[in-house]
C-alpha cells in the first residue's frame, strides 16, 4: 500500500467536496467550490513516483454553484451531479472523432435548496437525492421527472443510499435520524407494478438502563446539527448484506462520554444496528465499500461478519481513514494526517486498486494497493451476480421476521442497549428530533483547519444489543 496527498491544483485551491471513479475507465471525477467538475487520469506509482499521480484530463462546466456530490451511473454512460441551490444535472458520454466527451443530457429541477448527496439505482433507471430542503427525491432518469418525494425528515438530508437489490432505500439527516424505506409496489393497469417507497423504520434513540434497573434514559444515536460537516454519506455493501451508517454517537452509559462510531445494520433486521465500529476523536462523515468480493483467508474465525467471502470498506472521519476487512475485528489500516481540513468524500476504483478521498483543504489523497494486497478477488459473471442477488433476496425474505439472525447468534451481546425505532407505512412521519436551526455554514466554506494527529488508540469493533 502506498499513497498520500497529491499536491496539485485540483480546484483552484477551493474545497474539493466530492469525487467518484468511473466504473469502466477508472477516470476520477472531482467536484468543488469552483463550480466545476474535473476529470483526472490516474497513473500508478513507479520507481520515479513513489505515490500514484493524477493528470488533468477535462472539465465539465455548467453548474452555477458549488458541486457537492457526483456519481457515475452503473454502466458508466451517465454522470449525475448535485450542487447548491437545488441544481441536479445528468451528463451523458458521447463518442467523438477524437475520443469521448461529456454533455449535459438533462437538468432535474425540483429541490429548492442545496443537493448534498445522491445515488443511482442498480439498473440506472432511477436516482435518489437528498437536500437541504429536508427531502429525498426519487427521479425517473429517462423521463427526467420526479417519481416520488420522501419528505419525512425535519432537517437537512445529508446522505442517501439505495439497496443494490432495489428493495430498500435509506437516508441520514441532521435531525439525528436514519430512515429506512421499503419498496411496496403499487399495481397499476395491465398488472404493471410501480415502485413505491414507504418509511419502515426510524432509527434515532437508544434506551440505557439505569442503576436501579427500573428506569432508563434515552440517548441519541447520531450527532446533531453542530456536526462540522455537511455530509453524512452512508452506503450499502455491494451485494446488499449490510448497511453502514456514519456520524454515530454512542454512549455506553450515561456516565460515559459519547463515542464516535459507525453503525452496521444487517439486512435481516434493519430496525436496529447489529455492530458498531468505534473511531477516534473525530466524527465519521462517510463510508464506502470496495466494489469487489474477496476469497476468505481464514485468518480470524472470531470475526463478527460471518460471510462466505470477504468485503473491504473504508470509513472516513473528519481527519482519518480506516480500512476494514469483514474477516477481521480491528481495521487493517489507519491513515491519519492526510488533510488539514475535513474530509468530504471517499471512493474506490472498480478494480479495488485505488482509494481516493477529497477534503475541504482543496486537495485529494490517493491510496494504491498492490496486486492481491487486499486478497484474491472473486470474479463473477453478470449471470452469477444476478443469481447471487436473487439468492440473497429470497434468503432474507424468508428470514426477515426472524429476530435471531446469523450475525446475532454468532456472538454474545451485552444487554445494555435498546434501540428506539418507529414503524410507519406512510410517507409522512414526524421524528422526535428537535427542529433547531442549523448552525453550519455553506459546505463550500472552508472549515477551521483540523489538527491531524496519528490515531494511537487501537480501534476494536463493539457489538451492541438492541
Amino acid at each position: 500500500m502506498k499513497g498520500g496527498t497529491l499536491q496539485i491544483n485540483w480546484h483552484h485551491t477551493k474545497p474539493v467536496l466530492t469525487l467518484d471513479f468511473h466504473p469502466i475507465s477508472g477516470t476520477l471525477a472531482t467536484g468543488g467550490a469552483d463550480f466545476d467538475i474535473k476529470l483526472w487520469l490516474i497513473n500508478s506509482a513507479d520507481a520515479q513516483n513513489k505515490v500514484p499521480t493524477a493528470s488533468y484530463h477535462n472539465s465539465l462546466s455548467y453548474h452555477s454553484s458549488s458541486v457537492n456530490v457526483l456519481r457515475f451511473s452503473p454502466s458508466g454512460e451517465q454522470l449525475a451531479s448535485g450542487a447548491d441551490g437545488g441544481e441536479l444535472i445528468i451528463w451523458k458520454l458521447h463518442p467523438t472523432e477524437t475520443g469521448q466527451t461529456w454533455k449535459v443530457l438533462k437538468t432535474l429541477s425540483f429541490h429548492r435548496k442545496d443537493v448534498l448527496d445522491l445515488q443511482w439505482s442498480t439498473d440506472g433507471s432511477f436516482l435518489i437525492s437528498g437536500s437541504v430542503d429536508n427531502s429525498c427525491i426519487i427521479w425517473d432518469v429517462k423521463k427526467g421527472s420526479v417519481y416520488q418525494i420522501l419528505d419525512d425528515h425535519c432537517h437537512y438530508v445529508q446522505g442517501v443510499t439505495w439497496d443494490p437489490l432495489g428493495k430498500y432505500a435509506a437516508s441520514l439527516s441532521s435531525d439525528r435520524s436514519c430512515r429506512i424505506y421499503i419498496n411496496k409496489p403499487q399495481t397499476r393497469g395491465k398488472g404493471i407494478e410501480k415502485i413505491n417507497y414507504v418509511c419502515q423504520h426510524i432509527i434515532t434513540k437508544a434506551d440505557h438502563p439505569m442503576a436501579d434497573d427500573f428506569k432508563s434514559t434515552k440517548t441519541h444515536l447520531f450527532h446533531d446539527e453542530t456536526l462540522p460537516s455537511f455530509f453524512r454519506r452512508l452506503a450499502w455493501s455491494p451485494e446488499g448484506s449490510f448497511l453502514l451508517v456514519p456520524t454515530g454517537s454512542y454512549k455506553i452509559s450515561t456516565t460515559h462520554e459519547s463515542i464516535n462510531t459507525t453503525y452496521v445494520f444487517s439486512r435481516k433486521d434493519l430496525s436496529r444496528p447489529a455492530i458498531q465500529l468505534p473511531s477516534a476523536s473525530k466524527p465519521v462523515v462517510a463510508v464506502r465499500f470496495c466494489p469487489l468480493q474477496f476469497s476468505l483467508r481464514g485468518s480470524d474465525p472470531s470475526g463478527f461478519f460471518k460471510l462466505p467471502y470477504r468485503l473491504i470498506f473504508a470509513v472516513a472521519t473528519l481527519n482519518s481513514l480506516y480500512i476494514y476487512d469483514t474477516e477481521s475485528i480491528p481495521p487493517i489500516a489507519i491513515l491519519a494526517g492526510l488533510h488539514y481540513a475535513a474530509i468530504t468524500d471517499i471512493s474506490w476504483s472498480s478494480d479495488g486498486r485505488y482509494l481516493a478521498s477529497s477534503s475541504q483543504d482543496g486537495y485529494c489523497s490517493l491510496i494504491e494497493f498492490d496486486n492481491n494486497e487486499l486478497g484474491t478477488p472473486i470474479v463473477l459473471s453478470a449471470q452469477e451476480k444476478v443469481s447471487c442477488r436473487k439468492s440473497l433476496f429470497h434468503s432474507c425474505l424468508a428470514q426477515e421476521k426472524v429476530m435471531g439472525d446469523e450475525m446475532r447468534n454468532s456472538v454474545h451481546m451485552p444487554d445494555d442497549m435498546v434501540i428506539e425505532t418507529k414503524a410507519n407505512d406512510s410517507n409522512r412521519t414526524t421524528t422526535e428530533a428537535e427542529g433547531d436551526e442549523m448552525k453550519l455554514a455553506s459546505p463550500s466554506s472552508p472549515n477551521v483547519p483540523i489538527v491531524n494527529k496519528p490515531a494511537k488508540r487501537r480501534i476494536t469493533p463493539m457489538v451492541i444489543d438492541p
